[in-house]
């Protein structure tokens, strides 16, 4: 049986800073009403809509890894950049420049059975780029709570969707200086869960 949900394109910013105590990621909390992920911690981020688009901020490597595996009209790179800029400002109201690079780093497909499904390309950034106070949420939407920065540690002891807890980690390894065999890809689009490395 074909699941009926149709999968959307969206897009997600882990937006981490270093500190003396180690790096550190923004997260926040969805509302205990929300129909996908109710109370669940996560990145800013969401659907992508037909007006985003931004230029600039991905890399040629980035921009290839984004077109693999992709069905007849997925959002061009530059869409999904202007999605993550945009999600950023309206759920924490922080705001990256313009020439802020954004690192593609991660892409999971939701699995059939769940009430909504996407297609979430995730993406990394410096706060070093954002263009006012990294801790002033005060223009923020309430669409997410508890936005806060929180050591990559202490982060996977909050409630998280599991597919988070895989990102962290990645996360983790990355600013480790780690290098990265591809962008880990969990392809749940058929029938057979897949994994791939985008490369």
């Amino acid at each position: 049986m074909t699941d009926a949900v149709p999968i959307r394109n969206a897009a997600s910013l882990v937006l981490w800073r270093a500190m003396p105590g180690g790096a550190q990621v923004l997260m926040g909390q969805r509302g205990s009403a929300a129909v996908f992920m109710p109370s669940k911690y996560v990145f800013p981020g969401g659907a992508v809509d037909a007006g985003d688009h931004s230029a600039g901020h991905l890399s040629a490597p980035c921009n290839a890894r984004l077109a693999q595996h992709c069905p007849p009209g997925a959002p061009a790179p530059e869409a999904l950049a202007g999605c993550v800029l945009r999600e950023l400002v309206e759920e924490t109201g922080l705001a990256l420049a313009p020439t802020a690079p954004l690192s593609f780093v991660f892409r999971a497909i939701t699995p059939a059975g769940s009430p909504r499904r996407f297609d979430a390309r995730f993406f990394l950034a410096d706060a070093a780029h954002v263009t006012g106070d990294p801790d002033d949420f005060s223009t923020a939407t309430d669409e997410l709570s508890h936005l806060h920065w929180i050591g990559l540690t202490e982060a996977r002891r909050l409630d998280l969707p599991f597919i988070t807890e895989v990102i962290l980690a990645e996360v983790a390894a990355l600013l480790g200086g780690l290098p990265q065999p591809g962008v880990p890809f969990f392809d749940n689009s058929g029938p057979v869960p897949t994994f791939r490395r985008l490369t």
